[in-house]
C-alpha cells in the first residue's frame, strides 16, 4: 500500500516545559496553533478546534466543481466535496464526530487514488486494513454515499461502483427478565470506588457514598419499557424544547423525534407510555431527581451512556455471557418481550417504531402463535380421502 497522506487534522499537542499542551493542525511537516488549549480530560477536540479545522482546509483547498473524467479526479476530491456538502446535515454533535472520523479514514486509505482506479481488490485491501469488515463496511458505504453525491453533482459520468463487505450477522442479544433485574440493580446500588494513597491502608480500595450509575438506572427502564433508541432516551425531557425529545406527563405521550430535527429512515413515532414507567417519570419530576432531561449526571444531561453502561453490564455479570450487551440491547430486549407476550405484530411495530416485516423477521420467533398453525396440523389425524380421489385412484390402477 503506498503511503497516502493523512492530511490536515487536529492533534493534541502534549505539555511542555514552559509550554501548555495545545490543540494544533498537523498537515504534513507544518503544525499550526488553533488557540485552543488542550486540558487533560479532553477526549475530543473542542468545538472551536474543529471550526478553525474546517476553515484551514477551506481557505487551503477547495476541489474543483466541473465536469471531469473520472480518470484525472482524485477520491480525495470526492470525499471533500461530500464532507463539505454533507456534514452540516447532522444536528448532533457525536453523530458529526463519526462522520468527521469515517471520512478520515476513508481518505487516508483511497485519498491518493483517482477515481476511476476504483476496484474491488482496493475496497478488500480496505476491509483488511481495517480488521473490522463491519466497521469496513459502515466507512465504504460513506466512499459509495460520496462517489454518488459527485455523480449527481454532474461532475463526473461514469459508473463506479464500490464493493461492499457482507453483513455482519445480525445482532439479536435480549435480556431475560431476571437478567434485565441484575442490570438494573447493579446500576442502582453501584457506589463509586476510591483508593487510598496514603497511611497504612495505602493501596486499599474503599467504596464512597457516591452512587454514579442511577441515572443508568433511568436509562435502562426507559429503554426496557419503550424499545427506544439510546439518542432519543437521552434527549427525553419533560420540557417541549427544541432539541429535546418530549415526554408529556400529562396525556402520558412520548414524542420520540427530537424537536427541530428531520425524520429519518430510523422511525422515531409518538408513542403511550406505560403506566409504572409514567408514574416512575412523573416521581423524578416531582422530587425534584431531574431538572432538564431524565437521564442527567451531575445535573446535566448526558449525550452518551456507553461507558456508564459498560460498567454496569460488568458489575452486573452479564459480560460473561454469550453476545455483547450494549445500550441497543435494551431495544432487542422490549420487542422480545411485547412478542413473547404474543402482542399483535402490527401494533407492536407501531409502539417500537419498525417496520412489521423488520420486526417479525428478526423477533417474530418469539410470538407464541409463531408456524403454530403448521406445528398443530402435523399431528392432527388425516382427512378421509374425498370421493373423487378414491375415483381417480380406481381409474390409474385399472387403466
Amino acid at each position: 500500500m503506498p503511503n497516502i497522506s493523512k492530511g490536515p487534522r487536529l492533534w493534541k499537542r502534549p505539555a511542555e516545559p514552559g509550554r501548555q499542551a495545545l490543540w494544533v493542525v498537523k498537515d504534513k511537516g507544518k503544525r499550526i496553533s488553533t488557540g485552543c488549549i488542550a486540558r487533560s480530560s479532553d477526549t475530543h477536540p473542542p468545538e472551536a478546534a474543529e471550526q478553525f479545522l474546517a476553515e484551514y482546509i477551506a481557505a487551503k483547498y477547495a476541489p474543483e466543481r466541473k465536469m471531469r473524467d473520472a480518470d484525472h479526479i482524485s477520491l480525495a476530491d470526492v470525499l471533500l466535496i461530500y464532507h463539505t456538502d454533507r456534514r452540516d446535515q447532522f444536528e448532533d454533535k457525536l453523530q458529526q464526530r463519526r462522520f468527521d472520523a469515517s471520512i478520515g479514514r476513508i481518505n487516508e486509505y483511497f485519498g491518493n487514488h483517482k477515481l476511476g482506479a476504483m476496484s474491488q481488490a482496493l475496497t478488500d485491501g480496505y476491509v483488511k486494513h481495517r480488521g473490522s469488515p463491519g466497521g469496513a463496511r459502515r466507512d465504504l458505504e460513506n466512499l459509495r454515499a460520496a462517489i454518488n453525491h459527485h455523480a449527481r453533482q454532474n461532475l463526473h459520468r461514469a459508473v463506479i461502483s464500490v464493493t461492499l463487505p457482507p453483513k455482519g450477522r445480525a445482532r439479536d442479544r435480549w435480556l431475560e427478565r431476571s437478567e434485565a433485574a441484575r442490570l438494573l440493580w447493579a446500576a442502582w446500588r453501584h457506589r463509586e470506588e476510591q483508593t487510598i494513597h496514603r497511611g497504612k491502608n495505602k493501596g486499599i480500595k474503599i467504596k464512597t457514598d457516591k452512587h454514579t450509575l442511577r441515572h443508568l438506572a433511568r436509562f435502562i427502564l426507559i429503554g426496557l419499557y419503550t424499545g427506544t433508541r439510546a439518542a432519543a432516551i437521552a434527549a427525553a425531557s419533560p420540557r417541549r424544547e427544541e432539541g429535546r425529545a418530549y415526554v408529556d406527563l400529562n396525556t402520558g405521550i412520548y414524542y420520540r423525534l427530537v424537536r427541530g430535527k428531520r425524520a429519518t429512515n430510523k422511525r422515531q413515532p409518538p408513542a403511550p407510555l406505560p403506566d409504572r414507567l409514567l408514574a416512575h417519570m412523573r416521581r423524578w419530576v416531582d422530587k425534584k431527581i431531574i431538572a432538564t432531561c431524565f437521564v442527567e449526571w451531575n445535573g446535566k444531561p448526558v449525550k452518551s451512556v456507553k461507558n456508564a453502561f459498560a460498567r454496569a453490564v460488568e458489575v452486573a455479570g452479564l459480560d460473561l455471557v454469550d453476545g455483547n450487551v450494549t445500550p441497543h440491547t435494551l431495544r432487542h430486549t422490549a420487542a422480545t418481550w411485547l412478542m413473547q407476550r404474543g402482542v399483535d405484530p402490527w401494533e407492536a411495530a407501531g409502539f417500537l417504531g419498525m417496520s412489521v416485516k423488520v420486526l417479525i423477521d428478526t423477533y417474530g420467533h418469539h410470538h407464541p402463535n409463531h408456524l403454530r398453525g403448521a406445528a398443530d396440523a402435523i399431528t392432527k389425524k388425516a382427512r378421509t380421502p374425498s370421493v373423487l380421489t378414491a375415483r381417480s385412484a380406481d381409474r390409474s390402477r385399472t387403466g
